[in-house]
This record gives C-alpha cells, structure tokens and sequence, in this order.
C-alpha cells in the first residue's frame, strides 16, 4: 500500500489518513454483511459501530443491540470480520461462551474455529508502520 501525502506531513496526520482508510473499508463492506448474517443468526443488529480496541476483536451491548467492532480488522481476512461479526450477533441469543453458544456457533458458522485460530495467530494490532 503506497500512502501519498503532503510533503511534511507528520505521523499523526498519517495515521489519521490511514485510520480513516482502513474505517471505510469496514464500513463499505458491513452492511451487505450483516444483512446475511442476520437472517442466518435470526437476530436484529440495531447498530454495528467500530472503534480502535486494545484488547478485544469486537464486544456486544445485548440491550442495545450494538455491536463493536475493532477497527483493527479491517486488515485481517474477511473471515475473521465474518468471524467476530457472528460471534457478537450470537451473544444476542446467548450471553455466556458456554456449550449453547458453541453449539450455535457450530450451527451458523461451523468452520468458526479455524477462523478464531487464524484470527488468534495474528497479532491484535500493529502500529509500528515506517512512513
């Protein structure tokens, strides 16, 4: 990826460039994603938001039906997305990571554990980009 800028732009404004970028990305591909997954899940999403994350791939507000997602995937494969994505739409049927969700997760996505495996061997995040 070749990041044109201003000559004398500092890193800051890079990595806001970038930020944006890799913002859009999820946001352009979200939507048509959601829909399918929800009429497999059978759950209603109200809002799906991203947000830089230190430590969680995503997380879920069961009253509100929000949904977070780390901006952070958008440099991951599309199945990691999927990934996280269904993981969060399924704690709207089950809270807890206990056999009713594993199952369900089987049921709606039974490869799921190749994709957290392939999520869990890359590193959360990576911010020490030479610009």
């Amino acid at each position: 990826m070749a990041l044109r800028v201003r000559p004398g732009t500092d890193r800051d404004a890079k990595e806001a460039v970038l930020e944006r970028w890799y913002r859009r990305q999820l946001r352009d591909q979200l939507p048509e994603m959601c829909v399918k997954w929800e009429q497999k899940v059978g759950v209603t999403v109200d809002e799906v938001r991203i947000k830089k994350m230190k430590t969680l791939w995503g997380s879920c507000n069961i009253e509100a039906k929000r949904i977070w997602l780390n901006l952070e995937l958008a440099k991951k494969p599309t199945s990691c997305l999927e990934l996280v994505l269904v993981h969060e739409m399924v704690h709207l049927i089950e809270r807890r990571h206990n056999e009713r969700f594993r199952k369900l997760m089987d049921r709606f996505m039974p490869q799921w554990r190749v994709h957290r495996d392939e999520l869990n061997q890359q590193p959360l995040a990576h911010e020490d980009w030479a610009y």
